[in-house]
C-alpha cells in the first residue's frame, strides 16, 4: 500500500524564520534526540514527534508556531495534527526542514 499524501498545511520558508522568531514565534523541531544531537537549527526547541502527546497541550495558543524536522514531512504531519485534532490555528511547517535550511546556507549547530 502506498503512503497517504500529506494534505496541504500552512508553510513558511527558511528565509522567513528569522523574522518570525523576532516577532515571538515558537520554533519546534520534532526530530528525535539522536538527530537533534547531530545537527540542529539555532533557536528551535526539541519536542520529538514520538512524544507529541506529552507536550502538545503545553503549547501556547497566542503565538505563531513553526515546526521543523529533517525534510518537512514529519513536521507537516505534526502541523496537520495540531490543526485538525488539537484546534491550533497559527501553526506552520518549515518547508524542507533542516535540509532546506542547510542548503540555503544558514547556520546549523552540531
Amino acid at each position: 500500500m502506498l503512503p497517504q499524501p500529506i494534505p496541504q498545511v500552512p508553510t513558511v520558508h527558511v528565509e522567513d524564520v528569522e523574522g518570525l522568531e523576532a516577532d515571538g514565534a515558537l520554533l519546534i523541531d520534532v526530530r528525535e534526540r539522536k538527530e537533534w544531537d547531530q545537527a540542529r537549527i539555532p533557536g528551535f526547541e526539541l519536542r520529538p514527534m514520538s512524544t507529541i502527546n506529552d507536550w502538545y497541550i503545553d503549547l501556547p495558543r497566542d503565538r505563531k508556531i513553526v515546526v521543523s524536522c529533517r525534510s518537512g514531512n514529519r513536521s507537516a504531519r505534526v502541523v496537520q495534527a495540531l490543526i485538525e485534532q488539537a484546534g491550533f490555528d497559527d501553526v506552520h511547517n518549515l518547508a524542507g526542514g533542516i535540509i532546506a535550511w542547510a542548503e540555503a546556507g544558514y547556520l546549523v549547530e552540531t
